[in-house]
């Protein structure tokens, strides 16, 4: 696929899966939502319940920014699977504002946000690299 058709795809995603890497190491992985305009996506702190604050994968960007996505599509029929991933550096805002760019994309993206914007820290993340696999 050509990285048009790539970040075509990946946009059209509800939720993609955040990898970052653990002081330790090993693999960090959760699923985030999400907004991105060609080569950057972003995603934010928001106010869905969560165990602290102090979000692991926060703590990692800080420590070493390396860090992918992937959205993927999953039906019964094998020959409309697809997934793309986007390789990047992600950056931790911790107070971006309210003309952030990111959060405006945020909330044009996401209904939810539109009555309770995310408040917590901004995750910015440059793609530098994108990749996918398509079955068509």
């Amino acid at each position: 696929m050509q990285t048009a058709q790539l970040r075509e795809r990946f946009a059209s995603a509800a939720v993609a899966r955040l990898a970052t890497v653990r002081p330790d190491g090993a693999p960090h992985l959760v699923p985030v939502v999400f907004a991105s305009s060609r080569d950057t996506v972003w995603l934010a702190v928001d106010a869905k319940p969560k165990r602290t604050t102090h979000l692991q994968r926060l703590t990692n960007l800080r420590r070493d920014p390396r860090c992918a996505l992937l959205a993927d599509h999953y039906e019964e029929d094998w020959r409309r699977l697809w997934w793309v991933r986007a390789d990047g550096v992600g950056v931790v805002v911790d107070d971006p504002g309210e003309g952030h760019p990111g959060l405006a994309a945020l909330v044009e993206r996401h209904r939810q946000y539109r009555d309770r914007p995310p408040a917590g820290p901004l995750v910015v993340i440059s793609v530098e690299r994108w990749s996918g696999w398509s079955s068509t």
